[in-house]
């Protein structure tokens, strides 16, 4: 394989796992209060058990 190809793989790699990194380093969690989190579990338990009937 020529050294151009190699470039061009190494480059590819390169920005791959760079744009993977800075997606990790910028993802944040939400701040939800106690009622917003009560609901989320609540819609997820409902969820389950319309899947679990299914």
């Amino acid at each position: 394989m020529p050294w151009y190809a190699w470039l061009i793989l190494i480059v590819a790699l390169g920005s791959i796992v760079g744009g993977l990194m800075m997606l990790r380093d910028t993802a944040k969690k939400l701040p939800l209060s106690e009622e917003q989190l009560k609901k989320v579990h609540e819609r997820n338990a409902e969820a389950d058990a319309r899947d679990a009937r299914n």
